[in-house]
């Protein structure tokens, strides 16, 4: 049995500094990820007819329409357009976020983390 408790073969300066380097690096991606939501994404489709802005935490800021989209006789295209618009602008911001968590991590996906 080892002495002090925890692990078998680990001593407690080492499990401390183990301690403070999970502690930093949780400190490390709480930052990295409060800048992530403070940023924000953008993406266009229909040839830029419509536009949509979210930000890092997956909200939708803004959606920009131009006129010449809007036909009363085809407004399922319209739809089609703004749901493109949005859903590229928040695979754009899983895709920073990811990437930028994942070199704090070493690529090691780490759910529940937050």
């Amino acid at each position: 049995m080892a002495r002090g408790g925890g692990f078998p073969g680990m001593g407690g300066a080492n499990m401390q500094q183990m301690m403070r380097q999970a502690q930093k690096l949780q400190q490390q991606m709480e930052k990295v990820q409060a800048e992530i939501e403070a940023r924000e994404f953008e993406a266009s489709a229909g040839g830029g007819m419509v536009t949509a802005k979210v930000n890092g935490k997956k909200e939708l800021l803004g959606l920009v329409i131009k006129p010449e989209a809007v036909d009363p006789d085809d407004v399922e295209m319209l739809s089609d357009m703004v749901v493109a618009a949005v859903n590229e602008a928040l695979r754009e911001a899983a895709e920073v976020s990811e990437r930028e968590m994942g070199k704090l991590t070493g690529g090691l996906n780490m759910p529940g983390l937050f």
